[in-house]
């Protein structure tokens, strides 16, 4: 299932938490597994914030959060940590639970959130089996979870060889499972929209190289591979590596092969027509070299600022082909939304292209 498709279900998941099963999300590591959970509980609680703001929710805020979130990595617990520790109370021995597990009558955690369970796969089968209360009846031991706490656990998969054990078909049983799957079109929505945002440079080379995104094998000794955690790497190295030094940085990132054509590409620019002289009205387009558009689009991505250049974008994108002028306007766009809604063509741009852009998307 596809990123954005797991946020759905999620999303609707959360709202319901009663009836929802617990879910897990399973696939090799680096696709996101994490970051689709945490954006799914942030979403939701900026949505019970405005909720609460305009008094159509009675949800309490707790130490900044209306809707909770706990990432607990469960390869890093012993199985005592998740009942907490026992302590004789007016000589009656009772188990003292965690503070930041969401049980009834835990005042400092909010009423709703989403209890993330991370790198379950990776935790020995006895702590592995200390989840199954919590996962099935919402509780440990005598403690009960809040109600409208959500469950949604991850790890991943014995042939990914990521230091895993197999599940047990107890622990198996109790959720429903989800394959997570790398996708293209999903990514790119989310390197435009993260902050910061995602080198253009690498968003062009995707377009142009996409099954570069995530390439993972198992039996490969190399321990450098691509992956959108990888390539988020990468855009990191860009703005702060020594140019003399950026290959090597970045084999040890993405590795040889990948590196190699990503260097390559960045090559390209020096084919690029000046930049200035386009900002300035040039209206140069190169033609039969789709490497060198891609790399020209993403070079302008970058060098716009404001809206006076991004009108000369609007008026540029005329002489470019339907595919690179969308994807050259919506990125701006998203870099700055303020500054192209300040551009005087854009709505009238926004409207005549309104149905190449869902397509592009």
């Amino acid at each position: 299932m596809r990123p954005s498709a797991i946020k759905e279900v999620l999303s609707a998941a959360v709202n319901d938490p009663t009836i929802a099963p617990p879910m897990f999300i399973e696939g090799p590591p680096g696709v996101g597994k994490s970051a689709v959970a945490r954006q799914v509980a942030d979403a939701t609680d900026t949505m019970l914030k405005q909720l609460i703001i305009a008094k159509k929710s009675d949800a309490i805020i707790v130490k900044d959060r209306a809707f909770g979130w706990l990432d607990t990595r469960a390869s890093q617990h012993d199985p005592t940590d998740f009942r907490g520790i026992p302590a004789v109370i007016d000589g009656k021995a009772i188990w003292l639970p965690p503070a930041d597990i969401p049980f009834e009558g835990n005042t400092d955690i909010p009423e709703q959130g989403m209890w993330f369970l991370d790198e379950v796969t990776s935790a020995p089968p006895l702590v592995q089996a200390v989840l199954y209360q919590a996962i099935l009846d919402h509780a440990i031991g005598e403690h009960q979870l809040k109600k409208n706490w959500y469950i949604v656990a991850a790890g991943n998969r014995i042939e990914d060889r990521a230091v895993t054990y197999r599940m047990s078909s107890a622990l198996a049983n109790r959720f429903t499972h989800i394959n997570f799957d790398v996708d293209l079109n999903d990514w790119n929505d989310w390197a435009k929209t993260t902050k910061p945002q995602v080198n253009p440079n690498i968003m062009m080379f995707m377009k142009w190289k996409p099954e570069l995104l995530f390439k993972f094998d198992p039996e490969s000794s190399e321990k450098a591979f691509c992956s959108p955690r990888t390539w988020d790497f990468v855009s990191r190295h860009l703005a702060i590596t020594p140019t003399k030094l950026l290959s090597e940085v970045l084999i040890g990132t993405v590795g040889k092969g990948a590196t190699a054509e990503f260097m390559s590409f960045l090559k390209l620019q020096r084919e690029l027509p000046d930049i200035e002289t386009i900002m300035k009205g040039d209206n140069f387009v190169p033609k039969d070299r789709l490497d060198l558009t891609y790399a020209l689009v993403g070079a302008l991505a970058v060098r716009a600022k404001g809206s006076k250049d991004f009108e000369r974008m609007l008026q540029y994108s005329k002489h470019l082909d339907t595919e690179f002028a969308v994807l050259l306007i919506t990125m701006l766009a998203q870099k700055d939304e303020p500054a192209m809604a300040g551009a005087p063509s854009f709505e009238k741009w926004a409207l005549s292209n309104s149905d190449i852009i869902r397509k592009v998307k």
